[in-house]
């Protein structure tokens, strides 16, 4: 599992400077964020202190020609300087439907661009709610700015590098004082920041800085399943995400550790939703679980059911963490014909899983393996990867199914 201790707050580069301390490659991270198609300049990371901790920055240096004739504000509020890139105070802008394109084009697997384009829509619904707009108007200088896309699109790459799903988090120090941003001056949280963190845990040490940014507050809500103290857990590895300033009682840094999760402590807590429809079109049904999904949900079916007046119906039933549960009930009001919904908490037992990569005579297959402690009940090829090598190779799915088992039952000195 991997676990951010927000102690001191998280932005987007902080989150990429963290994952990459932990140990993501960083030519492995340019050569995703280089897939994009977007001139944005270049990435580094260099090692840093803070408050004598060594940690990783995470830099994004624009070229002249991307950041010329661009003067609006950066989405992470640059004039507290906490987390943002330097070397750079001009972002390129970019629509929703270009970022969405780059991101379809680019080498993130198919859950990874998914997720990524749902993180950009979040950005803007954010902002759409605080102007009370419509999310096609919102000012796409919030959401298309060059560091944003480097930030979201590397940091859903590097989470999908680690194949690490079961992520928590620490709630979230957002600091304090006033934030200058694009819409005047406001107190921290900034009003995208504070929309982002809904249903989040957050505190503040009376720090008077900007702490966490929308960027770093839209990724860790958007990978964290649960927030609280640190689970129990075996640690094998930590990394550190460094901030561009140094604070006065703390270091400026956001950490990560990695490690698996005790059995004992593997259990979590979730909402299930319920509704029943007799009244809907049923080629509503499919967007319906789309959009449910995008809201966060974790698992959704349909169960048919018959109903009052002898009606033939279908029970929606979702899953969620506990934090989702408005955004969930919120998708079925809109994007259904019900007008109530049901609710209770559920306890979920759940084996650790993470990936491995295996080769094959059609290319790399991930594998998701399932464990309890050290054994391994569970292990199956990533289904996205065998359909795209097959329709790559031109052979059967089950050929390439077939060949990464026998790939993953060699020992692994031989599999290379």
């Amino acid at each position: 599992m991997l676990y951010f201790d927000c102690f001191s707050g998280a932005s987007g580069d902080m989150v990429l400077g963290a994952l990459l301390d932990l140990g993501l490659p960083l030519d492995a991270l340019k050569s995703a964020l280089g897939s994009l198609a977007i001139e944005y300049g270049e990435v580094t990371a260099e090692r840093v202190s803070r408050a004598g901790v060594a940690a990783t920055k995470f830099k994004l240096v624009e070229r002249a020609n991307a950041a010329a004739d661009h003067g609006h504000d950066r989405h992470d509020h640059a004039g507290h300087q906490h987390h943002d890139h330097a070397g750079h105070h001009h972002d390129h802008h970019h629509s929703l439907s270009e970022i969405a394109a780059a991101i379809r084009r680019s080498a993130l697997s198919a859950e990874g661009k998914d997720r990524a384009i749902h993180l950009f829509q979040r950005l803007a619904e954010a902002e759409a709610a605080i102007h009370q707009i419509p999310v096609e108007r919102v000012h796409l200088h919030e959401v298309g700015a060059l560091d944003s896309i480097v930030d979201i699109v590397g940091a859903v790459y590097g989470f999908e590098w680690f194949g690490i799903d079961d992520i928590a988090s620490s709630p979230l120090n957002v600091g304090g004082g006033m934030v200058k941003c694009a819409h005047g001056t406001f107190p921290v949280p900034a009003p995208a920041t504070a929309a982002l963190l809904k249903g989040t845990p957050v505190y503040s040490t009376g720090v008077q800085m900007e702490l966490v940014t929308p960027t770093g507050a839209l990724l860790i809500t958007g990978y964290a399943r649960e927030f609280g103290p640190l689970p129990a857990m075996t640690m094998d590895a930590v990394g550190y995400g460094a901030g561009d300033r140094d604070l006065k009682d703390t270091p400026n840094v956001l950490r990560v550790l990695r490690g698996e999760r005790s059995a004992a402590a593997a259990d979590e807590r979730l909402v299930a939703l319920e509704c029943e429809i007799d009244d809907m079109n049923p080629q509503l049904f499919g967007p319906l679980m789309d959009g449910l999904y995008a809201a966060g949900a974790l698992d959704v079916f349909y169960t048919a059911v018959m109903m009052k007046k002898n009606r033939p119906g279908t029970l929606v039933t979702v899953l969620a963490c506990p934090d989702r549960r408005d955004a969930i009930v919120d998708r079925l009001f809109r994007e259904s014909t019900t007008i109530g919904v049901r609710y209770r908490d559920l306890h979920r037992a759940r084996l650790d899983r993470v990936m491995e990569t295996v080769e094959t005579p059609y290319g790399a297959v991930r594998f998701k393996v399932a464990r309890r402690g050290n054994e391994i009940l569970n292990a199956s090829p990533e289904f996205d990867d065998c359909v795209r090598l097959a329709a790559e190779r031109g052979v059967p799915i089950k050929d390439v199914q077939a060949a990464a088992i026998k790939a993953r039952e060699q020992p692994p000195s031989s599999r290379r």
